[in-house]
């Protein structure tokens, strides 16, 4: 069986922009039963998910943001190196569904924040590794402020969502029109 690598393609890329949309964006929803949301959509254990852990998901949704906000790769690595040292992290291989063979980054014993801290600080340092900025940043979109995570192929993306690029491509068709 091969391992599973990880990297931009990996479910901690896209839960870490789902997680600050929800928690920072002005459309954004972060009640519990949203942060659940979240986590089970991105694939993490959202059983283990309480009430209480609520508010360490708020924190590390707006502790995040500003790594998709980042005008320089040196000012996201600045960020994440700074987490990786406060992040309680134990590397180690595991195998469970709905995975496989996998990298989990936290100690085997840590609560689910824990463990989706050292996940998604993780997978974005491997994003930034593989593709520097470019697939990272705040929605194009006019009067948007969500943040997007690209994890295509191609690594065009600007915008948080379809209904957001096409809002953009229709206005722009307009206004070309227009002249």
């Amino acid at each position: 069986m091969a391992m599973r690598i990880t990297g931009y393609k990996s479910h901690g890329v896209a839960a870490a922009a789902a997680l600050v949309n929800a928690v920072t964006s002005a459309d954004g929803d972060d009640s519990a039963d949203a942060l659940r949301r979240v986590l089970r959509e991105n694939q993490f254990f959202w059983q283990e998910f309480e009430d209480a852990d609520a508010a360490d998901f708020r924190r590390w949704g707006r502790i995040l943001r500003p790594f998709f906000e980042a005008p320089r790769v040196e000012d996201a690595m600045a960020l994440l190196n700074g987490l990786m040292l406060e992040v309680p992290m134990h590397p180690h291989l595991a195998d469970h569904e709905p995975h496989g063979l996998h990298m989990h980054y936290a100690p085997p014993s840590s609560r689910l924040p824990d463990r989706f801290r050292a996940t998604t600080l993780m997978n974005l340092a491997e994003l930034i590794v593989e593709h520097g900025l470019g697939r990272t940043g705040v929605c194009a979109a006019d009067g948007c402020d969500r943040v997007y995570a690209d994890t295509s192929r191609a690594g065009r993306r600007r915008f948080c969502s379809e209904s957001c690029s096409n809002r953009t491509n229709v206005a722009a068709f307009r206004a070309r029109r227009r002249t």
